[in-house]
């Protein structure tokens, strides 16, 4: 036990490595944050960019900025003072939401009424005759029969310097406001409200015809048709994948049954290459049913970049995989790191040595499953926050999830109890891999100590799980040292004890001073002396004190030749004799 495994000899530098690597991670964590830009391709002069708020606002110094769309897709951003609203103009995420509604008009009319409000109405005029318009879209722009190149848009500049942008459309005799281009967009991007305003119309154009293009029914036909194709074309390749990952499981079960009788290296390593490669054909399945996923969301016009995002979420999941996996090494290369240098302190007393080694070999065992718990956990959190719609959670949907997160809390508190009381064995040192004790009954070899139960190795080979907060007594027998009360008994015809006692003071000198058996004992075994009598002897009682482990051991061979030794010399042992001739 006194000797170190080879790997664990010169550890300093993983250490010190995982140590830099954690604290460069750390330090460039903020530089690795996105920074939100225009979509126009302007900067502001001097503003700082902030985080974004889960509604997409985005603090820059001291104008607030938001996304308009067009499709889902971001064509402009626009801007609103912090501080000093100018002309009480509203703010940035209220003006994009009404630029965004105006724009939806010339391409996606939305309908006033429900479906079933639209189904009533319908019926209505079927019954009535008449029109319906009450639940049509007002106004009527996105027309099958209005050509795409039809819609212009313009800039008027008013009395007061701001310059705004309207769309005419043939269906429409008047032009449609789009938005008005404020003085805080034209200080954001550091040119005129008219440069800037010019800027905008050319991009809107192009994009809204663009949109009014992609929302005929004759394109929108096509999409679909070829969405169908192409999901088709998915759903056969994924087939094929699933008949062949299910030919490769029969395979594995082939090369199992192969080795059971006769264990093969070459078999060995063909099993795990086939199991290597079913999971690369699960993963290729799931792959494929995302892919299948986002490209029906991408069939929606407007949810083109949602399906873009599911189509980015395994990509972005398995480098988040990599990035906490790499964390996870680097913290488990840390703590044995730590570790180590805490079992092998120059300053520990030679008798306590031994004993950190044991506890060195528990404390790596369960830290290392708390960081991989944790990194888990962590990664886990990581690509839940990313799915769409999760981000954008209400804190009435977080509050739900604090909830539920009390009431599972005191579901499983159980649990928390076995946690809590798991850290409480480590810390307190109660016991450690390698120990033989005692748990409420059970007694055998501690195989395994986590943070929730542990793992007796009973001495009939029988596994006892014990959860760590089931029990309030524990014997040790073999933490730093161990002892043995070795007992005889003399019978009473034994007329001579002092006789006896000497006989047993000279064995144990001559036990003690024994190359083999001596090393194993910490101090000299004591001769107590005759500690008890009783009607079937004298009891005279020994004890040993020696290396963890080592009693059981030791006593076998003492009591064997304290037996021999007293055949020798002619002391008679108790044998219950003289109450059988009694009674």
């Amino acid at each position: 036990m006194g000797t170190l495994p080879r790997w664990r000899t010169r550890p300093w530098w993983l250490g010190a490595l995982a140590l830099l690597l954690s604290v460069g991670l750390w330090w460039l964590a903020p530089a690795g944050a996105g920074v939100a830009a225009p979509a126009d391709g302007g900067g502001a002069r001097g503003a700082g960019t902030g985080p974004a708020d889960p509604g997409g606002v985005v603090a820059a110094g001291s104008f607030e900025l938001a996304k308009v769309r067009i499709l889902g897709v971001p064509a402009l951003t626009v801007a609103s003072p912090v501080v000093g609203h100018q002309d009480n103009a509203p703010d940035a995420r209220r003006r994009a939401e009404v630029i965004e509604g105006n724009l939806r008009l010339l391409y996606d009319p939305e309908h006033l009424c429900s479906e079933s409000e639209q189904l009533a109405e319908w019926v209505l005029v079927k019954v009535l005759g008449g029109s319906g318009e009450a639940c049509e879209p007002w106004p009527l722009l996105g027309g099958s029969g209005n050509a795409p190149g039809s819609l212009v848009v313009e800039r008027r500049q008013l009395p007061g310097g701001d310059v705004v942008l309207e769309a005419r459309v043939p269906e429409r005799s008047e032009p449609l406001p789009l938005l008005t281009v404020t003085r805080a967009d034209a200080s954001l991007n550091g040119v005129s409200a008219m440069a800037l305003g010019e800027r905008w119309q050319k991009r809107l154009q192009s994009r809204l015809r663009h949109a009014r293009q992609v929302m005929q029914p004759a394109d929108l036909r096509r999409r679909w048709q070829i969405t169908v194709a192409v999901q088709l074309a998915l759903a056969l390749v994924t087939a094929a994948t699933l008949w062949l990952w299910r030919w490769n499981r029969q395979r594995c079960a082939a090369l199992v049954g192969r080795r059971l009788p006769t264990p093969d290296r070459a078999l060995e390593q063909r099993l795990q290459l086939r199991q290597v490669f079913g999971l690369v054909l699960l993963l290729l399945v799931l792959l494929q049913l995302m892919v299948m996923l986002a490209l029906g969301v991408m069939a929606v016009p407007g949810k083109v970049p949602l399906g873009l995002q599911l189509l980015l979420q395994p990509v972005h999941s398995v480098l988040k995989v990599l990035m906490v996996g790499l964390v996870a090494l680097l913290a488990r290369s840390l703590a044995t790191f730590l570790l180590h240098q805490w079992a092998d302190g120059a300053r520990v007393p030679v008798e306590e040595q031994a004993r950190r080694e044991q506890r060195h070999r528990s404390l790596l065992r369960v830290s290392h499953r708390l960081i991989d718990l944790a990194c888990i956990l962590v990664a886990a959190g990581w690509i839940l926050i990313d799915i769409p719609g999760i981000r954008a959670a209400s804190s009435s949907a977080l509050l739900a999830g604090g909830a539920l997160l009390g009431g599972l809390a005191l579901v499983f508190q159980g649990l928390l109890r076995d946690f809590v009381a798991g850290l409480a064995v480590l810390i307190e040192d109660r016991y450690a891999i390698g120990d033989w004790v005692e748990i409420d009954g059970l007694e055998g070899d501690v195989v395994d100590v986590g943070v929730l139960s542990t793992q007796l190795h009973c001495l009939d080979h029988r596994v006892a799980v014990v959860q760590n907060s089931a029990f309030d007594r524990v014997v040790n027998h073999t933490k730093l040292r161990s002892g043995e009360e070795v007992k005889l008994l003399i019978s009473h015809r034994c007329t001579a004890i002092g006789q006896a006692l000497a006989v047993v003071a000279d064995e144990l000198a001559a036990f003690h001073a024994d190359p083999t058996w001596g090393p194993r004992l910490l101090a000299p075994p004591l001769l107590r002396g005759v500690s008890a009598t009783g009607p079937l002897g004298i009891t005279v009682s020994v004890l040993l004190t020696t290396v963890t482990g080592e009693q059981w051991a030791c006593a076998r061979e003492l009591q064997g030749r304290l037996v021999a030794r007293f055949q020798r010399e002619g002391i008679p042992l108790a044998d219950g004799l003289e109450l059988a001739a009694r009674g």
